[in-house]
């Protein structure tokens, strides 16, 4: 029996054989020690990543300006420094109104597929409320997949 606390720095060397034999308890406060310092990590790094921003916005707008582009990666120097800024494109389309325009492509006799990718999607939730007979027919149109389980150890 361990007879000092296990700390996250000690089990950087520990086997994880070994961590899993630790008992519930330390295994919950590591847990609790590993989620604060990922959140006060997040909180670093949100707050320097807000201070370059405030530091390198501008030059990396004028040097996306002087390239004619709203988006996209742009890079500048700041003494032997070089700052690589990206402005990532993020595109939303509203569903129904591509549904209206597949339409009027299908009526107009042209193939809407050579224009637009259309796929199709159940909720898991719906799914699991339709009749049996409803449930049946998509089952072979179904795929399970599983994610990365994960554990919370919460104490009494």
């Amino acid at each position: 029996m361990i007879s000092t606390p296990i700390t996250l720095d000690a089990i950087h060397a520990m086997p994880i054989g070994e961590i899993a034999t630790l008992p519930a308890d330390a295994l919950a406060t590591l847990q609790e020690d590993a989620d604060a310092a990922l959140k006060s990590a997040k909180t670093l790094k949100d707050w320097l990543d807000g201070a370059i921003a405030l530091k390198f916005g501008e030059r990396a707008r004028e040097a996306r300006t002087a390239l004619a582009k709203d988006t996209g990666t742009v890079r500048f120097s700041d003494g032997a420094i070089t700052i690589v800024a990206d402005l990532p494109k993020k595109v939303e389309w509203d569903q129904g109104k591509l549904a209206a325009l597949v339409e009027t492509i299908r009526a107009s006799g042209e193939d809407p597929n050579q224009y637009i990718e259309i796929s199709f999607s159940v909720s898991e939730r719906a799914y699991g409320a339709w009749p049996d007979a409803i449930r049946r027919a998509f089952e072979s149109a179904r795929t399970l997949k599983t994610g990365k389980p994960t554990f919370r150890l919460l104490r009494d």
